[in-house]
């Protein structure tokens, strides 16, 4: 039997990371509703850029040392906020690609194992480095994709309740992100920064990659793909409860106004210990 289509929908503006977790929330809801009710639920593909944020994964929601580090890092005009995610700290804003699918896992039968829908994820992020721009990744046994053993461009951070999935992936396209990347040690690895595609493009001779718009049609042709998928892009402006929870996050997202491009320098003796670890 044909599996429906994944219904995609790209935000221009940056979004509010909390309003992102409220809205997956609510979809949340509503698949669960529409699966329990009708069995006519729907699945979504969100790409979208964050304002800048640190986020925390769930194991860390009673570390004191998170807490502390919380506490700086809102000092260099981020936010910060814990999340139900797996994995450690990590950054999101400007210049990052990020992919929530909210799909059902149970549409095919067997029904989708955890593992294989990472697996998928991950074959998805290399396939893009590779295919749109020549990108060769280096096997790490971390999860995530690496340009070399020491520079990881993408993440992965999944959540799975009653079969339907909710946060995603994270790919940095643009330098933005890096000196963000910077006040932290991302996702835990010690000795790991982070990389772009457009520093090895541009190192290549590659003309200039400024923005995530580039890639988008190219990785969600490719999502279709790895998860044997038709995708059709979201009418946000149709009726329907996720249309309308759509236009709401579009209007919240121009409301915030700017945000900071680079991080405000901290105390410089916070900046020597990180170095140091």
């Amino acid at each position: 039997m044909r599996l429906p289509p994944v219904f995609y929908h790209c935000f221009r503006e940056p979004v509010p990371y909390k309003k992102a977790l409220e809205f997956q929330e609510k979809v949340h809801r509503l698949q669960l509703l529409a699966r329990k009710t009708s069995g006519n639920h729907r699945d979504f593909l969100f790409l979208l850029e964050h304002r800048p944020v640190y986020t925390f994964g769930r194991r860390q929601g009673d570390d004191p040392a998170a807490a502390e580090e919380a506490l700086r890092l809102q000092q260099t005009g981020a936010d910060c906020v814990h999340t139900l995610r797996g994995g450690q700290t990590t950054f999101h804003g400007p210049g990052q690609i990020i992919g929530y699918p909210l799909l059902d896992l149970g549409r095919t039968s067997p029904p989708m194992g955890i593992r294989d829908y990472i697996c998928r994820m991950q074959k998805l992020l290399e396939a893009h480095l590779a295919e749109e721009h020549g990108i060769q990744h280096v096997p790490s046994e971390h999860t995530g994709v690496f340009l070399d053993e020491h520079t990881k461009v993408a993440s992965i951070g999944v959540q799975v309740r009653h079969r339907l999935t909710s946060h995603g992936f994270a790919l940095n396209v643009t330098p933005e992100p890096l000196a963000w990347f910077n006040q932290v040690v991302a996702c835990g690895l010690t000795g790991v920064k982070a990389g772009c595609i457009a520093d090895v493009v541009r190192s290549r001779g590659g003309a200039a990659i400024d923005s995530i718009s580039g890639e988008l049609p190219g990785l969600i042709q490719r999502f279709g793909r790895l998860y044997g998928r038709d995708m059709v892009e979201l009418d946000a402006s149709a009726e329907g409860d996720v249309e309308e929870a759509v236009r709401e996050l579009m209007v919240e997202s121009v409301k915030q106004g700017p945000w900071h491009r680079e991080p405000v320098p901290t105390h410089p003796l916070d900046a020597m210990s990180r170095n140091a670890a």
